[in-house]
């Protein structure tokens, strides 16, 4: 397939299957818009979790046995900073922590968000062109019955335990999604919507000016791919945020939230076809990613039904 393909991503489950595109795809035919909200100042550093998963999964540095960070990592300064009794409950990588150091560096210099982003991954050799959602600070957190909760500290220093309520994401209501992001939307040809928790990664990219009604609005089709498989998440919390929303966690579910601009949604292979669900088609696929080779069947698969909604467009245009 040589179409041109924007994917709508954030954790380790669409970081994934963004890599599989990109090895599925010719060079220059990808654009990955990847959710900010999970960002955060740790240690006076700005940290941006879900890009740094993208950017290792693609350059092929990702810790594939641990599910995140760097692979061959040390961790010497987190050693050292917890016998002196600082926060150590988020762990960073010695590896990690000059991805860190250099975007912080580089956005106190007065650089964008967006800049230091294709700077560090033309250093780290990415030819995918990887877009944060905005430059301006959105931040998600999580209402649950112990308060509301920056996601880091909900999902990292809490461990999910607390019970989910909803969900704010602050800033977004201000905040502009990046010009290149819009116009590589306008540009797609597919948009694929990657495996990721629809709660706390792609709705935070929906909820910035100008994204959902250019997904609304666009001529290509928008197809999503499920994170929820035999109603378990395969990694994170999005099973237990739709029970404790009162949500069946399923595909369908997930299926509901994209209601309005998906247009197909790719369900595993293991799970039942959901009931009919308005201007949506189901396919199937394997969808559990456990190797290499596997996130790059699933983007061929996922590209394949693409071009049958492409071929579907055209008919009824």
């Amino acid at each position: 397939m040589s179409r041109r393909v924007v994917a709508l991503c954030g954790g380790v489950g669409g970081a994934k299957l963004a890599h599989g595109l990109a090895m599925a795809l010719p060079p220059g035919h990808l654009s990955v818009i990847v959710n900010t909200g999970d960002d955060f100042e740790h240690l006076g550093l700005h940290i941006s979790p879900d890009l740094d998963s993208v950017m290792y999964a693609l350059s092929g540095l990702s810790d594939s046995d641990r599910g995140w960070g760097r692979r061959e990592e040390s961790w010497n300064c987190m050693e050292a900073l917890q016998q002196l009794g600082g926060p150590s409950w988020f762990r960073l990588g010695d590896r990690d922590l000059a991805v860190h150091l250099e975007r912080t560096s580089r956005l106190r210099e007065g650089a964008r968000l967006s800049e230091v982003t294709a700077e560090l991954c033309k250093h780290l050799s990415i030819n995918t062109e990887v877009l944060p959602m905005s430059d301006a600070p959105v931040r998600t957190r999580v209402l649950t019955d112990a308060g509301a909760l920056d996601f880091q500290e909900y999902f990292v220093h809490r461990r999910c335990e607390p019970a989910v309520r909803g969900f704010l994401f602050a800033g977004a209501a201000t905040a502009q999604a990046l010009p290149r992001a819009l116009q590589a939307l306008a540009q797609a040809e597919l948009v694929i919507i990657c495996p990721s928790n629809p709660f706390v990664s792609i709705e935070p990219i929906l909820a910035l000016q100008g994204i959902r009604s250019a997904l609304e609005g666009i001529e290509a089709p928008v197809l999503a791919v499920t994170p929820i498989v035999g109603g378990k998440a395969l990694k994170g919390p999005a099973a237990k945020m739709f029970f404790e929303l009162g949500i069946p966690a399923s595909a369908a579910a997930v299926a509901r939230r994209y209601a309005g601009f998906v247009d197909g949604f790719v369900i595993d292979d293991s799970d039942p076809v959901p009931e009919p669900l308005e201007r949506v088609r189901f396919f199937s696929a394997a969808t559990v990613m456990r190797t290499e080779r596997d996130r790059q069947s699933l983007a061929e698969a996922v590209l394949r039904h693409g071009e049958e909604l492409v071929a579907r467009h055209g008919a009824e245009a």
